[in-house]
């Protein structure tokens, strides 16, 4: 047999627990077919000496936004902005796309006050400028005025009971219904752009959080945005529960909605595939507006649920009746609650195995909680830069008491649940070795600790970020370790994070990110 690639001179992390460390790799057709005596007389057509690089399984991120990711590079970023002056000045540079001015990084903490509508009217109409955690955005008097009522009803509102022009969740899904679609050339080109990011940061897979519809989706199309563009890495399509629609099957398939032509989890190849049903029930902490049992700290409002809960109940029950694996965005206590009891209803309404239904950012999870995550088998996706970027100010809305119940890490590990990493870009930070350092030393980026009971090891912190998060995109056959028989997916970074400083962990550079085989990102020049 001739490889077509043995890597060499490189100190390789399996991460397998049978077999946890090599030295030679060997690669034919795209997979790892061999380690160490297997293959290390075997010639090969390419031999690329690692001389010492550190060779870890490619990281999978099980939740990201690349065409946000990709649109949000070449929008005009308002996120160093301190007073609404700055925030005005950045948008009279900014362009028209479609007749509409839009801008990113809106954070009204940062401002010396909120932005409000009669700003943006002196820049013109249609004017679209998105809160940082893309759950809110602040638009222009204009925008107001063409809102559907029940929009409107739920806009903020000043102390004369006018709308400042603040909208959040479902008031802010209509205005981008009003701007969209964007077209299929700029979504390809923006999903290419966030891929290359991802490339850079040694990612091998990205999970698209939401196409279609929904909160992210850019385009009713939006499937054929990806399929047009050049992808560098492996994409897995996450699609929106508002693409359901009513079926007639037959009596005995019990499918009432799906998808046109019953598409659903698992089509697709190694490149492209469709992943799970994304729901969403609730806002996001950034927002004020993620779901709570009990009030954000000092304040009048515990969120939002994102929907009727009947409506969003039964988009939970007939995706998993039409064999869908789900992801339910679910950050506060309340939402999560609300997804537990749903997903159980779903379960004892269809019985099915190794459904690996998961939780989207399970971002405040209360202790009697932990165990019914457990016993439902659900999988936490979780975000641990957030805590990184913005846990002091996580921590002063959650206040002593609930702040250690944010993004667990040990208390999932502990209970034998799975966790599986990820970014949320571009909400946050997306390089998964800041993640994961902030995993193992929990302090926010103002070095403050963020819930430290909830530190995990930095191997299981790599973990998440490997198999943990290959397993929720239901790739962990292909992907995750450094196995014969698997995809030779590589992230190679310089340094060991097993055996660095933690406090150094994010800095260490990626010197190569090879996928099947091929040394796509390769800084390092690798030959």
């Amino acid at each position: 047999m001739i490889l077509d690639l043995k890597v060499v001179g490189g100190r390789v992390v399996t991460l397998d627990p049978t077999r946890p460390t090599a030295s030679v790799i060997g690669v034919w057709a795209g997979r790892i077919v061999g380690l160490d005596d297997d293959v290390a007389d075997l010639p090969a057509r390419r031999v690329v000496d690692l001389d010492g690089a550190v060779v870890l399984p490619g990281f999978v991120d099980a939740h990201n936004h690349l065409a946000w990711t990709g649109r949000a590079a070449r929008t005009p970023d308002v996120s160093s902005c301190t007073t609404v002056a700055q925030v005005l000045d950045v948008l009279r540079g900014a362009p028209r796309s479609s007749g509409w001015v839009e801008a990113a990084g809106y954070d009204h903490r940062a401002l010396d006050r909120p932005l409000t509508s009669r700003d943006l009217d002196l820049i013109g109409p249609r004017v679209y400028v998105q809160d940082l955690s893309g759950h809110a955005c602040v638009v222009s008097g204009d925008v107001l005025a063409v809102l559907p009522a029940s929009a409107l009803r739920e806009a903020q509102r000043d102390a004369t009971g006018t709308p400042t022009g603040f909208l959040a969740e479902a008031a802010q899904t209509a205005v981008r219904a009003l701007r969209l679609p964007y077209s299929l050339e700029d979504i390809a080109a923006d999903v290419e752009s966030g891929a290359h990011q991802c490339l850079r940061e040694g990612v091998v897979l990205a999970a698209e959080a939401g196409v279609g519809g929904g909160l992210i989706g850019s385009s009713p199309l939006e499937v054929e945005a990806y399929q047009r563009a050049t992808l560098p890495i492996r994409i897995q399509l996450m699609v929106s529960a508002d693409r359901l629609e009513p079926v007639t099957a037959h009596a005995t398939d019990g499918i009432r909605r799906a998808l046109p032509l019953g598409l659903r989890t698992g089509l697709g190849d190694d490149r492209l595939s469709i992943g799970p049903l994304k729901l969403w029930t609730d806002g996001g902490m950034l927002a004020r507006t993620a779901a709570l049992t009990w009030p954000y700290e000092g304040m009048d409002t515990a969120g939002q649920l994102q929907d009727d809960p009947d409506s969003m109940r039964a988009a939970i029950l007939d995706g998993h009746a039409a064999g869908w694996q789900l992801a339910v965005h679910a950050i506060g206590d309340r939402a999560v609650d609300f997804a537990l009891d749903a997903l159980a209803e779903a379960q004892r309404a269809v019985p099915r195995l190794d459904t690996r239904h998961r939780i989207e950012h399970c971002g405040l999870v209360r202790p009697e909680q932990l165990d019914r995550i457990a016993a439902l088998n659900v999988i936490p996706v979780i975000q641990p830069t957030f805590l990184w970027a913005y846990g002091d100010d996580y921590a002063t809305i959650m206040g002593p008491d609930r702040t250690p119940w944010m993004y667990r890490g040990r208390a999932f590990l502990d209970r034998g649940i799975p966790i599986a990493g990820s970014s949320d870009r571009p909400v946050a930070d997306g390089r998964p070795l800041r993640a994961i350092q902030f995993m193992a030393e929990r302090l926010s980026k103002e070095g403050n600790p963020i819930g430290p009971t909830e530190a995990t090891t930095v191997h299981e912190a790599l973990a998440a970020y490997t198999i943990g998060a290959a397993y929720a995109c239901r790739q962990d056959h292909a992907l995750g370790t450094i196995t014969p028989g698997k995809l030779a997916d590589f992230t190679i970074l310089e340094t060991n994070p097993l055996t660095a400083d933690i406090s150094t962990i994010s800095d260490i550079p990626v010197a190569a990110t090879v996928i099947a085989g091929d040394f796509i990102h390769n800084p390092a020049d690798f030959t």
